[in-house]
């Protein structure tokens, strides 16, 4: 009789039980018309140049299947850094641009260096628009800025200026030093401040007043979607080709005008009262049908409307939520009927799935953990054409990952391991 060999029976358990954890964590099961997703460990491949990833700040997928992925490099630190000249002492790794372009199979295959910022999209011609103080519109292959969305020359926090607020120092290979602190002022100056700006700037401007968190191309309306986040956030659509102003409107649909310039209106207590306006972090996207979701994360609730602002429903997500909120970044799934949202979840660290026309939750995929599969800090969510996944980490997660459905070739051979003994 063949004997086998105690370690190799152990190692063989081992790893059965640490694949079964695995696929525990990756292969959620979800409702009828969902698939399951498995974590794809192949993708992407390593960074060339010994980069290394900062916080992701937004994820788009182009015409071609191409993933754009904006990331914030002054997240790194020295730790992290090592490689930078002046001089190297290890052999990994160094600042990377703050747009990678990588292909579907995970290969970079182009990048640039720009600002860094919040939110990010791709139009059909391959230009990029990035969410910083304003948005931008790149051209990929130079780099070089050619369009960008007005916005006021002063910000609400005190820095006056026409353009972004000047560039943060930093020495190679030490953490990214600190802004220079403000003058201290007291509470009275400081409520006095904010009122004067918000009279100077009312509701209704017609161009960016706060800072962007998510652009959103709609090349059938040629429109661009904007979440600006003065107070609050506010839905602000721009004309693609001139970039002026055409319309908006506020937590449920209401006209710019009428949002409220008081914060009282816009808090939010965990399991409490839903505010009359947008709390904070808002994301959107636009459906195949023209509806428009707008994710106020610091309130747990997602906004619907028409591509006109006429209100049509409030979904409210894990409402006990709170330290930053559940709704976080708002994609659709791949079926032509889109009938089911993908919401990222920046504090649970886990993808909702939602009925899209009643908001009932039907899955979620993912915990808060360091391994693949896993979230820390799951912060940006795209889908593709054939409903994979892409996600994007801030905190100490910086990286991307992508997640299969059982029903694509690679996911169905990473179902089949889940089932080997």
């Amino acid at each position: 009789m063949m004997r086998t060999n105690p370690q190799t029976m152990l190692f063989k358990r081992v790893l059965t039980a640490a694949l079964a954890a695995f696929f525990y964590i990756n292969g959620s099961a979800l409702a009828q018309g969902l698939p399951n997703y498995y974590v794809d460990p192949t993708w992407p491949k390593p960074l060339p140049n010994d980069w290394k990833i900062g916080g992701v700040m937004g994820i788009a997928i182009d015409l071609n299947s191409d993933i754009w992925v904006y990331n914030r490099p002054n997240d790194l630190t020295s730790l992290e850094l090592r490689a930078e000249p002046s001089p190297s002492i290890a052999e990994c790794c160094v600042r990377p641009p703050s747009m990678i372009h990588f292909d579907a199979a995970g290969n970079v295959i182009g990048s640039f260096d720009a600002p860094q910022g919040h939110g990010m999209d791709v139009d059909d011609e391959g230009f990029v628009y990035l969410g910083q103080d304003t948005v931008r519109k790149y051209d990929p292959r130079t780099g070089e800025v050619v369009a960008e969305v007005e916005r006021t020359p002063e910000r609400e926090e005190g820095w006056r200026g026409v353009g972004l607020p000047p560039p943060i120092q930093r020495a190679p290979g030490q953490p990214v030093s600190a802004r220079p602190t403000r003058p201290m002022v007291s509470p009275t100056e400081t409520a006095a401040a904010v009122a004067a700006f918000r009279e100077k700037y009312p509701p209704e401007t017609p161009m960016i007043v706060g800072g962007l968190e998510e652009i959103r191309i709609i090349e059938e309306d040629n429109e661009m979607y904007v979440a600006d986040n003065y107070l609050g956030g506010r839905i602000l659509i721009f004309d693609l080709d001139t970039f002026e102003f055409k319309r908006g409107w506020g937590a449920y649909g209401k006209p710019l005008s009428e949002i409220s310039t008081d914060d009282a209106d816009h808090a939010y207590t965990p399991n409490g009262p839903m505010p009359r306006d947008f709390a904070g972090h808002l994301t959107v996207n636009v459906s195949n049908d023209g509806l428009v979701y707008a994710a106020d994360r610091n309130a747990n609730r997602i906004h619907v409307t028409t591509k006109n602002g006429e209100f049509q429903q409030e979904f409210i997500l894990a409402p006990g939520t709170g330290a930053g909120g559940s709704t976080g970044g708002v994609a659709f799934s791949a079926d032509p009927e889109q009938q089911f949202l993908y919401i990222s979840d920046l504090t649970n660290n886990k993808i909702w799935f939602l009925n899209r026309e009643t908001g009932e939750v039907v899955g979620e995929l993912g915990q808060m953990g360091e391994n693949g599969g896993q979230f820390y800090g799951l912060h940006m969510i795209a889908v593709d054409s054939e409903g994979i996944i892409y996600t994007g980490e801030v905190f100490t997660g910086q990286r991307a990952q992508r997640f299969l459905p059982a029903n694509t070739i690679r996911g169905q051979l990473l179902e089949q391991l889940a089932e080997m003994p």
